[in-house]
């Protein structure tokens, strides 16, 4: 079976049923490449195994989302430390290092000179909701399937 490149609508909420993110409302479908790791794998198992046009909901466990919440990526560090110019403020997001797939972290606290950071995904614990509309089924292209196996 050849890889897919799969398009598909959600809306995504929280155990309160609030909207966390949506490609509804005039926003785009959005797409994955199957087995390239760019969305939960709890929601791409369901997505691969569905027809165009089927809509579904789908509940996430954290295991099969962002994980379980890690005390020990929460780390007070100094100031001095951080690559962010001018001020710092709770909610800041920032990424560790130049790689595109190096981990970000939000500062959760400033307190004087000491920062306290939060490597865990925002959505680290939590149970994902979503409602799902698969759009559209193709075969990947060369480029697309040449990112997931590395070649070029």
């Amino acid at each position: 079976m050849s890889t897919r490149c799969l398009t598909f609508h959600y809306t995504l909420r929280d155990a309160d049923g609030r909207v966390l993110d949506t490609s509804r409302g005039g926003g785009e479908p959005l797409n994955f490449v199957e087995g390239a790791q760019q969305i939960v794998p709890g929601l791409e198992q369901v997505l691969v195994a569905m027809t165009v046009g089927e809509r579904r909901e789908v509940v996430v466990p954290p295991a099969e989302a962002y994980g379980v919440r890690d005390p020990e990526l929460v780390q007070r560090v100094s100031r001095a430390q951080l690559p962010i110019e001018g001020e710092v403020r709770v909610g800041d997001q920032f990424m560790t290092g130049p790689d595109q797939f190096a981990p970000v972290v939000t500062i959760v606290a400033v307190e004087g000179d000491a920062v306290t950071l939060d490597a865990n995904h925002p959505l680290a614990s939590a149970t994902l909701h979503f409602e799902v509309e698969l759009v559209a089924a193709r075969p990947a292209t060369a480029e697309e399937t040449g990112r997931v196996t590395g070649a070029s």
